[in-house]
């Protein structure tokens, strides 16, 4: 089986030496003589301006786990296999197993190439092999071979590729692949050689309009994920103590110090009624979602105590400033609410509720986590989470016993009026989140 791999990469490389990936900036223009400006409409008249629904190239967008997120018709027919819907599960949009079901040879090496170079910005070979543990083994070899030959591509808003697509009567053609790095992930169309892109990049300079377009159309996806929920401590009490003007400028300092951390640890954005946060973290190539969420949770909290700091010594009061935190894991739907003018990720399912129930549940600044997410880390990983539950012993002392968890109902008082919207996570096993260390221990 080696040697039909070795084989057969030596061969697709050989007849595919001019189509090595070609990592330029591309700005707008003309490339050929020939080119037409744009698409014109079907009567000869003023030309359409080019969007998304109109592209008539193969395009699709893919995430940072290279799983589709979108595709057109062309793409479908032409590309992928000929797939008749979007799989709603994860692993089963991996669109290098997509590609791959294309016939084995040049043509097909050199979309992986253009593939792998992008993907090495963020995926090891690890992560590969792991996206693609459901290939035959001779493809999924002949998948790390390329890995090894790909160089990965520089950092730019577009990266363009000359490759060999098959055109709509089945036979090779020379196309230009461009890739468009978005925040959300990678958009990529293949324009036929003897076609002008002057159209097409004008659309993709207009990142914003793009970016919408797409996530409107993105279907709704089962995906694992871990959900932190964030929320002001007495909150009411503060805005009744501060100048208006002042409470709006402490919660945008608070998100504003925190906005970064998010970023840092893959965090998206979701939707929260009031001054809180809601963030989700997916699955990534290069890193383990749970631990990012937990990371992220220990250092908004190590962030919030110097902004608590700041405002004291400011307004010379006593009051302590705490985001109260719980976190939860779990594989719930993922999909947009959109109206005319905005769209909005989401995701549906008890994965947040709990969540949020654990934030309403977390005093003075307490990171609290499920039992859940935290048996979803490795061994290794434990190691570096200090985490337990607090416990009143005989004489009335606070006793921290390491490494356990409890029921909430054996935590509070669910008899009581306040903790009533807790009785729902009454069984749920959880734990307090106390320290988490880097990967060098500290």
């Amino acid at each position: 089986m080696g040697d039909i791999v070795a084989r057969f990469v030596a061969q697709a490389g050989a007849e595919s030496e001019p189509e090595m990936v070609r990592q330029d900036r591309v700005e707008p223009g003309p490339r050929t003589e020939t080119a037409r400006p744009g698409i014109p409409t079907p009567d000869g008249g003023k030309e359409l301006k080019l969007t998304v629904d109109n592209i008539p190239h193969p395009a699709y967008m893919v995430n940072y786990n290279f799983e589709l997120t979108w595709l057109n018709d062309e793409a479908r027919n032409r590309l992928l296999g000929g797939i008749q819907a979007l799989p709603s599960n994860t692993e089963a949009r991996n669109v290098f197993q997509l590609l791959m079901r294309q016939k084995p040879g040049p043509e097909c090496a050199g979309l992986l190439r253009f593939h792998l170079a992008l993907a090495k910005q963020r995926l090891p070979k690890s992560g590969l092999v792991s996206l693609c543990k459901d290939l035959p083994l001779d493809r999924l070899r002949l998948l790390e071979s390329l890995y090894g030959e790909a160089e990965t591509a520089p950092a730019g808003p577009i990266i363009e590729c000359p490759v060999r697509v098959a055109g709509p009567d089945g036979r090779s053609q020379p196309h230009y692949a461009y890739a468009s790095l978005f925040r959300e992930g990678i958009l990529f169309v293949y324009v036929p050689a003897d076609a002008a892109a002057d159209s097409l990049l004008s659309l993709l300079s207009r990142r914003d309009e793009v970016i919408r377009h797409l996530i409107r159309k993105r279907l709704p996806v089962l995906t694992d994920l871990a959900v932190l929920v964030a929320d002001l401590q007495d909150s009411v009490k503060i805005c009744s103590e501060l100048p208006p003007e002042e409470y709006f400028e402490l919660i945008n300092q608070i998100w504003s110090a925190m906005e970064p951390v998010f970023r840092r640890y893959y965090g998206t954005h979701g939707k929260h009624v009031g001054d809180g946060m809601v963030y989700y973290f997916f699955p990534q190539p290069d890193c383990d979602y749970t631990m990012n969420a937990l990371t992220c949770a220990h250092e908004i909290k190590q962030a919030m105590k110097a902004i608590s700091k700041e405002w004291q010594l400011r307004k010379g009061w006593t009051t302590e400033l705490y985001l109260n935190t719980g976190l939860n894991e779990g594989q719930e739907w993922l999909g947009t609410f959109q109206s005319p003018t905005h769209v909005e990720i989401t995701v549906l399912g008890d994965t947040i509720n709990h969540a949020a129930r654990l934030s309403d549940f977390a005093r003075y600044g307490a990171v609290w986590a499920t039992k859940n997410l935290l048996g979803k880390l490795t061994s290794e990983q434990r190691q570096r989470v200090k985490y337990g539950v607090r416990r009143v012993g005989e004489e009335g002392r606070e006793i921290f016993v390491a490494t356990t968890y409890a029921r909430v109902s054996s935590l509070i008082d669910l008899h009581s009026g306040h903790n009533d919207k807790l009785r729902d996570i009454a069984a749920l096993p959880i734990t307090e989140i106390v320290e988490v260390a880097d990967a060098d221990g500290k």
